[in-house]
């Protein structure tokens, strides 16, 4: 069984910045990053998949946040540039070891294995 823990989260002011890492006990083909929205159990980020190189990401992270990937440590990062209040959300990474088309790899449904969560609070 695939285990996946994100780490990373915390306080930040306004305009911040935080690296979420999210390390995988195992082989990961397609990695997300979800959190909470209105009208939707978790809305997807972010999403990575090796193989072409392509991500995806959610047009209210677009230009401030970043995923990437570290191969060798089964790490998948997220970093969070100019933070806003609107963001603090608990922050959860989900992986796939099958193949998920670039579009639809922002849906939860696609992803077998989660994480427990990380909280990003961002205040002042």
């Amino acid at each position: 069984q695939l285990q996946l823990v994100e780490s990373g989260g915390g306080l930040v002011e306004p305009g911040g910045s935080l690296r979420l890492s999210c390390a995988a006990s195992g082989f990961t083909l397609v990695v997300g990053w979800f959190r909470p929205a209105p009208g939707k159990e978790r809305e997807g980020i972010a999403c990575n998949n090796p193989s072409g190189g392509s991500t995806n990401y959610a047009d209210s992270v677009k230009g401030r946040f970043t995923i990437s990937r570290d191969s060798a440590k089964n790490t998948v990062y997220l970093q969070m540039n100019s933070l806003t209040p609107e963001d603090t959300a608990v922050y959860y990474c989900a992986a796939s070891q099958h193949g998920i088309v670039r579009t639809q790899c922002r849906l939860s449904t696609e992803y077998r294995y989660w994480g427990q969560g990380t909280q990003v609070t961002v205040s002042s």
